[in-house]
């Protein structure tokens, strides 16, 4: 059995089977060659679930590499493969959903997304992709506009499941009280330094699976890395004869949810993937839930330092409980 068949599924609310291990392909600043050789790597150790975004001009060099590894014969088709991408901010307005999605399609070089996401439950003014978001920029969001108009995406066939990213549980009530489809997905910044556990618990209620983020505690403000510093972790994998990353990501498996682990390197990704043939004992379950929790990334950490928000309230975008 290879090890692309051993990586089992979550079945999301939508019917469909979510690889529950993908591969983020964020890279800043983005070199496209070194992108489509680390995703070409990836497809050749075994990960069929590709994580992507507009904002991170990741697109095009993932289309690349799906086409080539097809060539190769690494993969049959690109019905093989779980592509997940998501609307930025400046798309995140009712009539600028279809074009974002349409343009996602054509530098993805497929006709349809398995899951498209709202990246963040923000809008800014429409323009060019930009991060930090400056503040003066920040407006209202047409919440109930825009989930309309991604239901419309699913309904045309362009995507297979919708859902959203950075969405707290006040979030997602807001959402399920206007949605004809409820979200396939959640995702968000989740690993054994940062649980959960309220946001857990809730989606396990509304059927919302969560796909976890910065897994190994990276993408954060935090330094130096909660995860690879934890002293419990390590005594953990000492005793396993494994790595911190693969005991995070052993956690994070446990708990029931999908995880987006980014590397670059041929052998981590293999490493990575290393998780499905062994568990965690109930002590070493235990001995993590007490792990001390570090709050990983809030609104403010998108935001440019100038400027005021004038009219939104910062707690109507906040990304962390």
């Amino acid at each position: 059995m290879g090890t692309s068949e051993k990586v089992p599924k979550l079945r999301l609310n939508s019917g469909h089977g979510m690889p529950l291990v993908g591969m983020g392909t964020a890279e800043f600043p983005p070199v496209p060659e070194k992108m489509k050789s680390a995703y070409l790597d990836a497809i050749a150790v075994g990960y069929r679930h590709f994580d992507t975004a507009s904002l991170y001009k990741s697109e095009e060099p993932l289309g690349e590499a799906i086409q080539e590894a097809i060539k190769l014969g690494l993969i049959g088709s690109r019905h093989e493969l779980f592509v997940t991408s998501k609307l930025w901010c400046n798309e995140n307005h009712p009539e600028m959903v279809l074009p974002s999605i349409k343009n996602s399609l054509r530098n993805l070089k497929t006709e349809y997304l398995d899951l498209f996401l709202i990246h963040m439950p923000m809008s800014v003014k429409p323009g060019p992709h930009s991060f930090p978001i400056k503040r003066d920029d920040v407006v209202p969001l047409n919440l109930k506009g825009v989930w309309e108009a991604m239901e419309d995406c699913q309904n045309q066939g362009l995507t297979k499941a919708i859902g959203v990213s950075n969405f707290t549980t006040k979030k997602l009530e807001q959402l399920l009280a206007l949605a004809k489809i409820p979200p396939a997905v959640n995702q968000v910044k989740m690993n054994p330094t940062w649980q959960q556990q309220k946001l857990k618990e809730y989606c396990a209620r509304k059927g919302i699976g969560i796909t976890a983020y910065s897994p190994l505690g990276g993408q954060s403000n935090l330094s130096p890395n909660p995860v690879f510093t934890s002293e419990v972790l390590k005594k953990i994998a000492d005793a396993k004869g494994k790595t911190v990353a693969q005991i995070s990501l052993r956690w994070l498996l446990e708990q029931g949810v999908i995880i987006v682990v980014k590397s670059f390197n041929k052998e981590r990704l293999q490493q990575n993937l290393d998780i499905f043939e062994w568990e965690l004992t109930d002590e070493e379950r235990q001995k993590i839930s007490t792990i001390p929790q570090k709050k990983a990334g809030t609104v403010e950490f998108l935001l440019s330092k100038e400027g005021s928000l004038n009219s939104v309230d910062i707690s109507d975008i906040e990304i962390t409980e």
